[in-house]
C-alpha cells in the first residue's frame, strides 16, 4: 500500500512537470526580423542581381520553407503561405507559438525599418 502511494505521488509530480514545461515552451513569442527561406537564410546568393525577394519565392516554390532571420538565427514560420509570400524579403514582426526553430504565427505585420 506505501509503494502505491508513492508511486500515484510521483506520478502526479511527474504530470505536474510535464504541463509546467510545455505551457513555458509554448509561450507565446513576438519577434522583429526579415522573411527568407530556410535554405537561403542570410545569403541570398543564388540568383544574382535579383532582388531577395525573388530569390525566397523561387526556394520556397522548389520546396524551401518561409523563415525569419533574427540576427543570425533562421526560424521556420508556419502560417498562410500567401500572405508569408506578401512580405519577402522585407522587416516584419510576428507573434505566435515558438517550438524549438519553429514559429506557428498567430500574428504578423511589417516592421518599421
Amino acid at each position: 500500500m506505501k509503494f502505491r502511494k508513492l508511486f500515484l505521488a510521483l506520478t502526479f509530480q511527474a504530470t505536474l512537470v510535464a504541463l509546467v514545461a510545455s505551457y513555458a515552451i509554448a509561450a507565446p513569442q513576438t519577434l522583429t526580423g526579415i522573411v527568407t527561406d530556410n535554405m537561403c537564410g542570410k545569403k541570398h546568393t543564388m540568383m544574382p542581381g535579383k532582388p531577395d525577394s525573388e530569390c525566397i519565392r523561387a526556394c520556397v516554390k522548389a520546396g524551401s520553407k518561409y523563415a525569419l532571420l533574427v540576427g543570425d538565427k533562421v526560424y521556420v514560420l508556419k502560417g498562410d503561405a500567401k500572405q508569408l509570400d506578401s512580405f519577402a524579403g522585407k522587416k516584419i514582426k510576428v507573434s505566435g507559438e515558438m517550438s524549438g526553430t519553429t514559429i506557428t504565427l498567430a500574428s504578423i505585420a511589417q516592421a518599421a525599418n
